[in-house]
Order: structure tokens, then C-alpha cells, then sequence
């Protein structure tokens, strides 16, 4: 090494203290600023410059640099996304939070070269912006942005040597291009996944929001969507008036296995059964609250008793009420299979105190 290139490295030693403060503040502003954006991300990596790698660096091109600043990756920070799309969402946070040196910066994703899917990341030069400690601000640092699927092909061709001075015969260089070429396809396609799925979501909503339930598919997406219309606020309340009763919240996405299990597939199937069935699953609430003192009743109650009401309508009985009593508390499979209840337990004993209380009722004599 050169008297040139020792003095780099000299440099190098006293600004490693402020590299690693500099790392420190990046890190966290750079956190920071994800979260508040909620841009996940799959990993952070960052590292200063081990002086052994230094070194060798400036064996070989020493002479490039005038002073220890023309080095610009001696603090590396890289940014690993999930979908590509995110990776441009990470710039345009970059570039606000720091200051840019665009002249040396450089987005490798435009070489358009079919094996450098690896490579195809952003790597931008960066300063703290004004407002920092000024022995700080002048020091830059390198942020290289990349999705997973880059991140992974780029440590498989570093460990496969691929890259390396050693010639490679044809047949493996077009291995590899093949192979880059169905990545960055995988890359695209799961961003215009999410692209498609986050669509759909919308659409249901708005569907869900202007009451066409008739053409939406029932499932745990579509069913939250439709509770947050509170679809059973109206039974709760006829039900907690018997009593002047308090409701208090309590989960209703227990509820859709059962409703899947009665052969309803979409969210105007359950609205149906609210709108038939709303005076049945009264009565039945009635026939067991109505004689007691009980002022605290939960948002399930609804619910409940339209399901059982359902139930007991198509024939279900006693195991039918007892499989949904099962169920909301956690203690059936999901697909409710038509499988003997145990009726010598808590559920089975309540599961007969319904079925009793519902025979006497006008729903059940038709």
C-alpha cells in the first residue's frame, strides 16, 4: 500500500467514532420514518466499513480517491422490501429525510441486463440534512434499496462465485440468466398480486358499504367488512330492552365457520337470515331471559340465538345447537362437522335447555 492510500486508512481510524455515531442516527430516523409511513420492510442491514476490507480496497484503487469523503460507502445501510413497488416508496422517503448526491448516485434496475436481477437495486449517496451535528453532515453514506427475491439472488451469486474473475462456461451463464429472468418475473408478479388483492378488498368494501351483500363472497375478509355495519345492533337492542340491559362488545368472527357450515356463501345469505329470521331469534332470547334479572348481555347475543333459530328450523336439534355452542367457545373444528356433541357437558346441558325453551315457540310448530 501507498503513502497515499496509508493516509486514507489513517483517516479512517480517527473518523470511525463519528461513522458509528453517524450509523446510529440513520438507523433510527430511518426506522422511525418506515413505521410512521407503514412501509414494511424485511430487514434493515447496516454495517461501517471493517478496516481489513478498507484496505484492501485501496490496494487496489487507492489512487482514486483524493481524501477519506470520496469514499462514500464507508457507512452502509441496506433496505430490504418485500414487493418492488415498496422500493421506490423507500426513495422517495430517503430523499426527503437526507440530502442526495444524485451525481453518484445510480439506479441499477435501468441496465435491463437479463442476469443482473441481483444487482437491480438503488443505491443512493446521502448526507444528513442541515440541523445535525456539522462534523456529521459531511460525512456520506450509501442506502441501497432492494426487494427479498434481489437480495437472495445476490448472495447466491457471490456464494456461487458467479461474478468472480473466473471464467464461467456458456452453458451456466445462460443457467443463470434463465434463472434471473423467472426471479424478476416472481418479483413483478407478487407486486401486481398485492396490487389486484388490495382491489378486491376495495371493491368488497364498497359493495359491503352500498348494501349489494348478494355480491359479496362470504369469508373473513368480506366478514369483517360487513360487522363493521354493526348488522345486529337492531336485535341486540330489542333483546337488551327486555330487561334494560347493558351490551357490552364481544367477537363475532367466531361466528363464520358456523355460518359457512350452513351452506351460505355469500354476505346477502346472512343478511337474509337477519331480515327472516330477526322476530324468531327474539322470541327465543325471550323465552330465556325474559323471566330473569340479568342486565349485562353481550353483542353475540343476536347472533347466537339467529343461528340456533336457523338451526333448529333445518332440522339440527339438540347436537346442531350444541356443535354452535361449541364452536363460539373455541371447543368445535371449523368445518362443524355433523359429529355427536358431548351433552354430558356444560354445552350440552345448555344445548337441551334451548332446544326445550324453542319447542314451545311459534317457529318451531310450523
Amino acid at each position: 500500500m501507498d503513502a497515499h492510500s496509508e493516509s486514507l486508512l489513517e483517516q479512517f481510524r480517527q473518523r470511525k467514532p463519528l461513522l458509528v455515531e453517524l450509523e446510529a442516527i440513520v438507523l433510527q430516523r430511518l426506522q422511525e420514518a418506515l413505521n410512521q409511513q407503514h412501509i414494511q420492510v424485511t430487514a434493515i442491514d447496516h454495517r461501517v466499513k471493517e478496516e481489513r476490507s478498507l484496505a484492501g480496497k485501496l490496494e487496489r484503487k487507492g489512487s482514486k480517491y483524493k481524501s477519506i469523503d470520496d469514499i462514500t460507502d464507508l457507512l452502509g445501510i441496506r433496505v430490504i422490501t418485500f414487493y418492488t413497488d415498496d422500493v421506490d416508496k423507500v426513495a422517495a422517503l430517503v430523499a426527503q429525510m437526507f440530502d442526495i448526491d444524485w451525481s453518484n448516485s445510480v439506479d441499477k434496475r435501468k441496465l435491463h441486463e437479463l442476469d443482473s436481477f441481483g444487482y437491480n437495486s438503488l443505491h443512493y449517496i446521502c448526507r444528513l440534512p442541515e440541523g445535525a451535528p456539522a462534523e456529521l453532515c459531511r460525512i456520506p453514506f450509501e442506502i441501497q434499496m432492494r426487494t427479498a427475491l434481489q437480495h437472495v439472488w445476490s448472495t447466491l451469486n457471490h456464494d456461487t462465485g458467479y461474478k468472480s474473475d473466473v471464467q464461467i462456461p456458456r452453458e451456466y451463464v445462460r443457467q443463470f440468466g434463465r434463472l434471473a429472468g423467472m426471479l424478476e418475473l416472481v418479483d413483478n408478479e407478487f407486486s401486481r398480486l398485492r396490487t389486484s388483492l388490495a382491489d378486491y378488498r376495495r371493491r368488497m368494501q364498497s359493495l359491503v358499504a352500498s348494501g349489494q351483500l348478494e355480491e359479496v363472497p362470504l369469508n373473513a375478509d368480506t366478514w369483517d367488512n360487513y360487522l363493521l355495519t354493526h348488522p345486529f345492533d337492531r336485535l341486540n337492542n330489542r333483546i337488551a330492552a327486555v330487561n334494560q340491559a347493558e351490551v357490552f362488545p364481544a367477537p363475532l368472527q367466531p361466528f363464520l365457520p358456523i355460518l359457512i357450515s350452513f351452506g351460505m356463501q355469500t354476505l346477502g345469505d346472512v343478511q337474509q337470515m337477519v331480515d327472516s329470521q330477526s322476530d324468531n331469534a327474539y322470541l327465543l332470547a325471550l323465552s330465556r331471559v325474559g323471566l330473569t334479572d340479568i342486565d349485562i348481555i353481550t353483542e353475540s347475543v343476536g347472533l347466537m340465538n339467529l343461528c340456533i333459530v336457523h338451526a333448529l328450523q333445518n332440522g339440527g336439534g339438540t347436537p346442531a345447537v350444541c356443535r354452535i355452542l361449541d364452536t363460539v367457545s373455541g371447543g368445535a373444528q371449523p368445518e362443524l362437522q355433523r359429529t355427536a356433541c358431548d351433552r354430558s357437558g356444560a354445552n350440552g346441558a345448555l344445548a337441551e335447555s334451548i332446544v326445550r325453551h324453542a319447542s314451545s315457540l311459534p317457529f318451531m310448530q310450523r
